[in-house]
């Protein structure tokens, strides 16, 4: 899929006179899953929003200390909260630079309830206050809630935003109302999962694919490079979901061999249904040496499914921070995760926002990191500073 970007160039002649050319380019990845991951009883969960008016605010702590880490396992970008800065060339067709005191951004992420969302919004918010723009923060009750999230994808357009932050659970199906952002002039800058689409200007993300390839080494490390290795993924139908599948089991297959992967379990990122295919999960598989989890809701559960089997001895490597994996991995149930900087994310959305209302190019990617941590470093300040609860 090729997609189209104006980029603007000056060459400067010998005579003073000056050529503008303009080019289009842009690459993408390949295309996502469409399988359906609704959640049973979250179809009809309350939809969960939160409207900040930018005002005076603190500076995050997470994202001004989430530089390169000596811990094992941090991603080169970690904490790319300032990476802003970096300049592209992807620019809105014909855009005019807004004159508005209070730009409003609409925000639409996959979730509200975790705590990583709620760190998403606190960044989000905390750019708003800096940059003087107004933003609103919505997400479904579930991760699975696919139609909740696209009918507050509806709302947010009515509202007539300057700027759209979203985070898709379907990229194919949010394809259209994006389309319809497009042609009213709205710049879209995807973040997290992102959107397999053309059509946002940017995408502010871990790279999903490296931070699980991370967590397959340290599970590979954790079980001696062989036994059995379970998976408990929160859907197959966002970007993120894919690539820390996809990340961890090519990790796998390239360079630990003698380890056997079983077919993956999607869990919609519900603790409670997480827990059930974890025991289940177990039960099938009594030689279990390992199971990833790859995200917050996700790992929860598994870490209460391997509780609620009694059995021991099962190496749990999960994704994101919390309350619960924190203490799991202080007490020893857990042995560790890969956290993202999700306060960086959110400064990142808001930040690129201003940028393309501004005009400003935009690089197509803005990578704001990951980390590895376990307890033997989650108490360390890099570590601790990009950790939520």
């Amino acid at each position: 899929m090729t997609h189209k970007r104006w980029k603007v160039a000056t060459i400067a002649a010998v005579a003073a006179s000056s050529l503008l050319l303009a080019s289009c380019s842009k690459a993408s990845d390949n295309a996502t899953d469409t399988s359906s991951a609704a959640a049973e009883t979250s179809a009809t969960a309350a939809e969960t929003s939160a409207e900040t008016t930018a005002g005076a605010s603190d500076s995050a702590a997470a994202s001004d200390s989430a530089g390169a880490s000596d811990s094992a396992g941090a991603s080169d970008s970690a904490g790319a909260s300032g990476s802003a800065a970096a300049s592209g060339s992807n620019v809105e067709p014909g855009c005019v630079p807004t004159t508005k005191e209070k730009p409003y951004i609409a925000i639409v992420s996959k979730g509200f309830q975790h705590q990583f969302w709620q760190a998403v919004k606190k960044g989000a918010e905390q750019e708003a206050a800096k940059e003087g723009a107004t933003i609103s923060f919505d997400g479904p009750a579930s991760e699975s809630d696919v139609q909740p999230q696209l009918d507050m994808l509806k709302t947010a357009l009515t509202k007539k935003p300057d700027a759209i932050g979203f985070a898709a659970l379907d990229s194919k199906a949010s394809e259209p109302i994006l389309k319809q952002a497009q042609e009213q002039k709205i710049p879209v800058i995807a973040f997290d999962s992102g959107v397999d689409s053309d059509i946002p200007l940017t995408t502010a993300a871990t790279d999903n694919k490296a931070a699980a390839a991370e967590a397959a080494k340290h599970m590979a490390e954790l079980i001696g490079n062989k036994g059995t290795v379970g998976l408990v993924i929160h859907d197959q139908t966002s970007l993120s979901g894919i690539d820390r599948r996809d990340g961890f089991v090519e990790w796998m297959k390239e360079n630990a061999p003698d380890v056997k992967l079983l077919e993956p379990q999607y869990g919609g990122g519900d603790a409670t249904k997480s827990a059930d295919l974890t025991k289940a999960i177990i039960a099938a598989n009594p030689d279990i040496a390992g199971i990833y989890a790859s995200n917050e809701g996700s790992a929860i559960g598994v870490v209460k499914g391997v509780e609620e089997s009694g059995k021991k001895g099962i190496n749990i490597v999960g994704f994101d921070s919390s309350e619960a994996q924190m203490t799991a991995i202080r007490s020893g149930v857990q042995a560790g995760a890969i956290t993202q900087n999700p306060v960086g994310i959110g400064e990142q959305v808001v930040a690129a926002s201003m940028k393309a209302l501004k005009c400003e190019g935009l690089p197509d990617t803005i990578d704001t990191g990951f980390y590895w941590y376990d307890k033997t470093n989650i108490d360390d300040p890099k570590i601790a500073a990009v950790l939520y609860k």
